[in-house]
């Protein structure tokens, strides 16, 4: 299995940007085209690109939705794959991706507010194009853009959303998100142990030595946001550290 670099494109307001641990006007980053950057990252090498529309993410509303569409369709040709997460609330909202292109969409809240949501995605669509988010702090599941806890650990909600149909899971571990103070395996490679579908890390990297840490973990990729942006590594560097044990 090759363990995948996968960089983020995350959208507010129209524009590429970085959140400090999610938090709305703590951009570190502002880019004015993510179109522009998407293409830069299939440049330097990306297979997979992650999108996230913040607004929708944060307020339940998909604004950056047709820049997201301009994007599928400028990448509709070269075969890059493209996931997308960020106020995906309903079985339309999901389809209406899954129909312009995208490879797989990432259910956060949404799932986990109506777990048979991911049961009829899975049996439309096929389990391998959708995706489930699973964000911990403090070891619980937190919802509704980080700013709500639940009582769950990511282990039980791992394993039942395997069983209702996941194909894979974006684990992101808040506790190290956009700090740039390396990663924390531990909850990545539990979570990892207790599947048998793909798991796909996020949160915190901030060095070339951390991929290393998290492809130890059994992970099938990473994404990563910051650490390319701020220009911690490059994302040609990134992919070609993991290519090496």
């Amino acid at each position: 299995m090759i363990f995948e670099v996968i960089p983020a494109v995350d959208m507010r307001g129209g524009k590429c940007v970085q959140l400090v641990q999610g938090v709305p006007g703590s951009e570190m980053v502002t880019l004015e085209d993510p179109i522009e950057v998407t293409l830069d990252w299939v440049r330097r090498g990306a297979k997979t690109l992650h999108l996230v529309d913040l607004d929708g993410a944060i307020e339940g509303e998909r604004k950056n939705a047709p820049i997201i569409e301009k994007i599928v369709n400028t990448h509709r040709e070269n075969g890059i794959r493209i996931q997308v997460g960020g106020g995906i609330r309903s079985f339309e909202d999901a389809a209406s991706l899954l129909e312009l292109g995208v490879s797989r969409v990432i259910l956060g809240t949404a799932a986990l507010q109506n777990p048979e949501l991911v049961k009829r995605l899975s049996n439309t669509f096929g389990n391998e194009r959708i995706t489930v988010a699973l964000d911990a702090k403090n070891g619980k599941i937190s919802i509704k853009g980080w700013t709500e806890e639940c009582a769950q650990t990511p282990v039980e909600m791992g394993r039942k959303f395997e069983e209702l149909g996941a194909g894979s899971f974006l684990f992101t571990n808040i506790d190290s998100e956009g700090l740039l103070q390396g990663v924390n395996p531990v909850p990545t490679k539990e979570l990892v142990e207790s599947v048998s579908i793909p798991v796909i890390a996020s949160g915190g990297v901030s060095s070339l030595s951390d991929l290393q840490v998290l492809k130890e973990t059994g992970a099938a990729g990473v994404v990563v946001g910051s650490a390319l942006y701020t220009g911690r590594f490059t994302l040609e560097a990134a992919i070609e550290t993991v290519l090496h044990d």
